[in-house]
């Protein structure tokens, strides 16, 4: 969604996918409708970086309910325009993606969370915990989300030169004692090099739930993307990882058993297609 939403708009800012809640939320529905077209089955809610840290960086600590409402509102009504599917309400990292190191004990970062997903549960189908670097920040969003009675799907990135070990450097290992306390619906790999997410697949210890994966398309994530206010122009997408090369690495994922395959930054709609192709789904007539 973020991504694609820069691609449309034209320009990055700090705010990333939170700009066009502000400025073009037309858009974002456009990108939803587009995404349901070409085959997908679930829609996140254009809200991973409506979060208290950020909006409160940026002066706008008000619109913290406000933009969370509209992002779940979009989603849910292309859902229903589309007339079939699930949307996801997103919750992303606090303190920053990959920086584990910045985000708050798990006790505040629930406070945090557990207002979004009560807002959240009056228009999505499930919570999607997204681009958790540790285990504590796992248990923080785990936390906030049992508030409501809706599912939640734990996403998990991890170091992209070592699929083994979540960005914090801790083995993927250690989210089982995470799992069976909190029981999410589903453990996902997200944000991470495909490379990198077919080596976490691979290396998965038996899980008490279903498993997926939905990988981004940068080069690497630099240094100098650590903090809020960077914008997403200091990362490079790869020009390799076409649709046909998604799909195939997604077809990896799938015979080590992923059942959940989806798509993270620079996955576009012509990747999701593949996908649906690839794995027989139907698509909306055009």
């Amino acid at each position: 969604m973020g991504q694609e939403l820069i691609a449309r708009a034209g320009r990055a800012t700090s705010l990333w996918s939170m700009q066009a809640l502000l400025d073009a939320p037309e858009l974002v529905r456009a990108v939803h409708d587009d995404y349901f077209a070409a085959g997908a089955e679930v829609a996140t809610t254009n809200s991973y970086s409506v979060l208290p840290d950020r909006l409160a960086a940026h002066g706008i600590p008000d619109q913290l309910a406000p933009l969370t409402h509209r992002a779940c509102t979009l989603a849910a009504q292309s859902r229903d325009a589309h007339g079939t599917g699930r949307v996801a309400g997103a919750l992303g990292p606090l303190g920053f993606s990959y920086q584990p190191d910045k985000a708050p004990p798990p006790d505040q970062a629930a406070e945090a969370y557990a207002p979004l997903a009560r807002i959240q549960a009056e228009y999505v189908d499930l919570h999607i915990l997204e681009t958790m670097s540790s285990v504590d920040q796992a248990r923080g969003g785990l936390m906030g989300t049992s508030v409501t009675d809706l599912p939640t799907w734990l996403a998990v990135t991890v170091d992209d030169t070592d699929g083994t070990r979540l960005r914090s450097g801790e083995p993927l290992s250690d989210l089982l004692p995470l799992l069976a306390e909190f029981a999410p619906a589903a453990l996902l790999i997200n944000c991470s090099t495909p490379e990198a997410v077919s080596q976490a697949l691979a290396a998965l210890p038996d899980l008490p739930c279903p498993f997926g994966a939905y990988a981004n398309g940068f080069t690497e994530i630099t240094d100098d993307f650590s903090a809020i206010g960077a914008t997403v122009d200091l990362l490079t997408a790869r020009r390799d990882l076409d649709p046909a090369a998604y799909a195939h690495f997604a077809r990896g994922w799938a015979t080590n058993g992923a059942t959940l395959i989806g798509g993270c930054c620079e996955v576009g709609p012509a990747h999701i297609a593949r996908l649906a192709d690839t794995f027989g789904k139907p698509r909306a007539a055009q």
